[in-house]
């Protein structure tokens, strides 16, 4: 005896509310028309826009559009583009000394008139390491500052000295003794006791540009000293047992970058002074009779 079930077949019914589901789509979409389709595509697209904006690198490409209208409203779009570029070449030599060491590092994000920043993902296993990671951004960042250098000297255009003098004096600060500047970290390997000369350096620095940047960079600088007095003997010599050879060596190298950012930044200032002095403006007329003001 064969106890199995004959199989369902559709019935007439099934087939009608089958047929009958698509005059009822089409029904809708013709009543949207046009417009009803574009907003149905938009929304389906922007649902995916949270998505996209949490990459790091659209975070990065983003932060970077908002910084150039900001510094464009001061300097230009040319210089606002070069001084970013500027900015982002900094910020990747310290991803790429990060990753030398194993070290995975977010991708830059940008702050007008702040600067950018990396985020890192695990912190450094000592100094040393830490000095290498801090002094990648201002390698890489002068290398930059270099070749806008070369630029102008084959270009003779005043745009790439004035790109190059802005490069040279970005990283020059950024090695200033200080902690969180890479200047204080770098330093930190031969003694976090210099973090204090650093400091008081800041201090006399604000004093006479008051700016506001130098006053956030103290009160930053000033927790981190005080935040390594509470840190225990053992952890400190932890941290910073470092051979003498590697402490000379990145002593050294510290003192080269040093001397190469103001040398540049002195250097570039000649071509530009000399720009100053030597150029003149003339007037001339146009069909609309207005003026024409060349600078030459």
């Amino acid at each position: 005896m064969n106890d199995s079930q004959p199989e369902q077949q559709n019935t007439p019914t099934d087939n009608y509310e089958q047929i009958n589901i698509q005059p009822q789509k089409k029904s809708l979409l013709r009543k949207l028309g046009p417009i009803g389709l574009l907003l149905f595509y938009l929304f389906g697209k922007l649902k995916y826009l949270g998505v996209i904006l949490q990459i790091g690198k659209f975070k990065t490409f983003i932060t970077m559009l908002i910084s150039i209208w900001a510094y464009a409203m001061f300097w230009g779009w040319p210089f606002a583009v070069g001084f970013v570029a500027l900015l982002f070449i900094h910020e990747m030599g310290h991803v790429a000394a990060l990753r030398m060491q194993g070290i995975k590092a977010t991708a830059p994000m940008f702050i007008p008139f702040m600067g950018a920043f990396i985020g890192m993902k695990q912190m450094p296993k000592d100094a040393f390491a830490e000095a290498v990671m801090a002094y990648g951004g201002p390698l890489l960042g002068t290398l930059g500052a270099i070749v806008c250098a070369v630029i102008g000297l084959l270009t003779d255009n005043p745009f790439w000295y004035a790109l190059a003098m802005t490069g040279f004096l970005l990283n020059l600060f950024n090695l200033l003794p200080i902690s969180p500047l890479d200047g204080g970290r770098i330093i930190g390997i031969i003694s976090p006791k210099l973090w204090i000369v650093g400091l008081i350096g800041a201090i006399a620095l604000f004093y006479y540009t008051w700016s506001p940047i130098i006053g956030l960079i103290i009160l930053m600088g000033s927790f981190q000293i005080y935040s390594s007095t509470k840190r225990s003997s053992a952890e400190k010599s932890r941290y910073y047992a470092v051979s003498p050879g590697k402490r000379i060596g990145m002593g050294l190298a510290f003192l080269a970058l040093l001397a190469v950012t103001s040398i540049g930044m002195v250097a570039m200032q000649i071509p530009l002074n000399n720009f100053q002095q030597h150029g003149h403006f003339t007037q001339e007329p146009i069909e609309d009779n207005s003026t024409l003001i060349k600078i030459r």
